[in-house]
């Protein structure tokens, strides 16, 4: 009698960790892959392909000389390689246009299984960003994936930084001067059990995530803020402003001390009579562009 309510326990306790055990699954790691959905990558490659192998035949038959040719021949590919890059990533966005048309993204939570279409077409959409976006990261110039990002729709400017991190390019803002570390991945998106949750990420003016650090879906960062290395934040987590946050979840550690709160007043010290002053300072900005600076109010982007 006691092995039988032994051998009872036993299998529901392995039953409750088959139940809950976490399917964790981000959009850069997508878990079977359908392969109607690499096929759409055939017309990509093919015609990507074709239009630098014509670039190339065509500027080859204006040299008539085989040696001028053959010396030109590494500057050639390596103008190729990035002719093709990019049509890669032209092409990929023809048909993401498309596929948005029929299906338009959506925040919200979806259930992550075959028929539901907010998953489907979740799936299609990361499919086609992924291989641009990957050669882009691999490359030799590294600005070249800053650009591929604003290209596929996260909205972002050349005063941030997200070199060799991973960011999800459906509903992503950047504010101004964000840096994203080495190894970062932020994602507005993620697959958890059997449910698709997609939801904005928000990083205010003069934010940082630390390098190695996860954020998720819904995080909303302060103006001033910091998340440390090795640090995740929560599902819909608000980081206040002028914080910095560390640890397993992210947790308030110690205010931002080098957060600049007044950007509009510089502070002079007088040598000589050993005090100082503080003086306001105009701020070049175009009077149409005013309404769009934070004024480093709380809360506010």
């Amino acid at each position: 009698m006691d092995s039988d309510d032994s051998t009872n326990n036993n299998n529901k306790s392995n039953k409750t960790r088959v139940d809950y055990t976490i399917d964790f699954v981000t959009s850069s790691a997508i878990s079977k892959i359908s392969i109607k959905f690499l096929a759409i990558y055939i017309p990509i490659l093919w015609v990507s392909g074709y239009m630098a192998v014509a670039v190339f035949f065509d500027v080859a038959t204006l040299i008539d000389n085989w040696i001028i040719t053959m010396f030109l021949l590494p500057f050639w590919l390596f103008i190729l390689y990035f002719i093709f890059i990019f049509g890669i990533a032209i092409f990929s966005k023809a048909f993401l246009l498309i596929v948005n048309m029929v299906y338009k993204p959506r925040e919200g939570v979806f259930r992550a299984e075959k028929g539901d279409k907010d998953f489907e077409f979740w799936r299609l959409r990361v499919q086609l960003k992924k291989l641009a976006l990957w050669l882009m990261n691999n490359g030799p110039l590294p600005w070249i994936v800053m650009w591929g990002f604003r290209w596929f729709g996260v909205k972002i400017d050349f005063s941030s930084h997200l070199q060799d991190a991973w960011v999800d390019t459906d509903f992503i803002d950047f504010g101004r001067n964000v840096t994203i570390g080495q190894g970062c991945v932020v994602m507005s998106s993620m697959v958890i059990g059997k449910y698709l949750i997609i939801k904005r990420v928000i990083f205010g003016d003069y934010t940082v995530a630390g390098g190695v650090s996860n954020i998720a879906p819904g995080t909303f960062m302060g103006v001033d803020s910091v998340t440390g290395a090795f640090t995740n934040t929560n599902f819909n987590q608000f980081i206040e402003p002028g914080w910095i946050y560390v640890g397993l979840p992210a947790m308030k550690y110690k205010p931002n001390k080098f957060a600049e709160q007044r950007r509009d007043k510089i502070f002079i010290k007088d040598v000589e009579e050993e005090i100082t002053y503080e003086i306001q300072q105009d701020v070049n900005i175009d009077e149409d562009k005013k309404q769009l600076v934070n004024n480093n109010k709380e809360g506010e982007l």
